[in-house]
């Protein structure tokens, strides 16, 4: 009879199904596997992991009990959209009515991208570092060609990238909704920054500035480089407001003189 070992533990049905799901909602909840994601197939995560088919299935089974994933026969699994959930739908509608609501937007984003970019200066990994230098050549390279969504959906990643750098998982979570609403232009219409004359070259300019302080570590000019950013941002507006109000006024004024 064999002598066990004993230091480790029988491996039974459920702790292979337990280790199966617990690595898939790690993937999740660290937003390595964002909603809408698609994961590999029964076959591919069965053979990365080293279990059985019919453990892989069971894990999914359980995630999507627990709501975190989604299965679609015939197209895979992918992860629900759960970030989604964090404005209710009416709160959303309501707060893009409120022309104020957009500068309470824009002070939270200039606290939360300041201590994002001041982490990921510190924690960034290489392949976190590698994220980011191809989102800054893709922002620029889609810039120069005029290219104005591929732009604008960098513009997005970027930042997003730069907080998934801080490896925060609260942070990642609450700013990947943010960045959707700011996508489906709840909060603002970014059309808005390319009008102002060299907007566009100014936010290349200074994602890079962010970007590059991230890349070699500093901290402190990071966070003062992204807190800059958002400044940028809520002045571009102010003015494109106050252009468009002296606008508006002109015309009335024009109106009235052609009258006489």
């Amino acid at each position: 009879m064999k002598k066990k070992s004993a230091i480790f533990e029988p491996i039974d049905h459920e702790t292979v199904v337990d280790s199966v799901t617990h690595q898939i909602e790690n993937l999740i909840v660290t937003g390595v596997l964002k909603e809408g994601a698609k994961l590999p197939s029964e076959r591919e995560m069965a053979d990365a992991m080293d279990v059985s088919r019919p453990k892989i299935r069971e894990a999914l089974q359980r995630l999507e009990e627990l709501k975190l994933i989604v299965v679609k026969h015939g197209e895979g699994s992918f992860v629900a959209p759960i970030i989604g959930s964090a404005m209710n739908p009416a709160l959303i509608n309501l707060i893009s009515r409120n022309p104020g609501a957009f500068y309470d937007y824009l002070e939270y984003r200039r606290e939360q991208e300041a201590f994002a970019a001041r982490l990921a200066a510190k924690r960034a990994t290489n392949s976190d570092k590698e994220i980011i230098k191809n989102i800054l050549e893709e922002h620029e390279r889609a810039h120069l060609a005029g290219e104005d969504k591929l732009a604008k959906k960098a513009d997005i990643s970027f930042h997003a990238a730069i907080v998934d750098a801080s490896h925060n998982t609260m942070m990642i979570h609450t700013m990947a909704s943010i960045y959707e609403l700011t996508h489906r232009g709840v909060f603002y219409n970014p059309d808005f920054l390319l009008a102002v004359v060299g907007s566009g070259e100014e936010l290349v300019r200074q994602h890079k500035e962010i970007g590059h302080a991230v890349l070699e570590g500093r901290a402190d000019d990071a966070g003062q480089a992204a807190w800059d950013h958002i400044e940028f941002v809520e002045k571009s507006f102010r003015e494109s407001n106050e252009n468009l109000r002296r606008e508006f006024l002109s015309q009335k004024r024009l109106a009235v003189v052609s009258n006489f």
